[in-house]
Parts: C-alpha cells; sequence; structure tokens
C-alpha cells in the first residue's frame, strides 16, 4: 500500500477500491487481504495468508453465504472498479 497508487481487494473476481481504509495498509488489520482475490478466506473467517486465495466454490453452504454477505458488505462500502482477469 503505497500512498500513490490505489489498494484494491478483489471478492469473487469482483475488484474493490478499498484505498481510504487504513486496515489494509501494511500494518493494518487486514493488510493480508491487500491486492489478492481472499475469497477462501472471507468464507472461512480467516487471516491466513495461505486462505488468501480465490477459489471458494468447494466450500459448504454455510461458508458460501458468509463469503456472500462480504460480498454485499463491500458492495455498499467500496467503489467497485472492474473484474479479475485469468
Amino acid at each position: 500500500n503505497t500512498p500513490s497508487y490505489p489498494t484494491y481487494v478483489a471478492i469473487k473476481g469482483t475488484v474493490f477500491d478499498v484505498s481510504g481504509n487504513t486496515a489494509y495498509a501494511p500494518e493494518g488489520a487486514y493488510h493480508v487481504f491487500a491486492g489478492k482475490d481472499p475469497s477462501r478466506a472471507l468464507a472461512l473467517s480467516s487471516l491466513k495468508p495461505e486462505d488468501c486465495r480465490s477459489d471458494w466454490e468447494d466450500l459448504a453452504d454455510k461458508e458460501k453465504q458468509v463469503l456472500s454477505d462480504w460480498f454485499t458488505f463491500f458492495s455498499k462500502r467500496y467503489n467497485i472498479v472492474g473484474q479479475v482477469r485469468s
């Protein structure tokens, strides 16, 4: 997170601009999510770097609902700036 560059977090391939939130800065609580699609970690309520992956389709319905709730939260709070492309 550099002041002259935006900070992005993707969820289910949708990219959100979280630049204004210091929680995603290098010393912030959610820095592990910055610059990634941490869908799996969000679904599992995990801050472990190894869980910060984009794959989530194999998770249980309960975790998929948690991820959906996070997506809704981000959608209401942050601007969508794009989609992750393979």
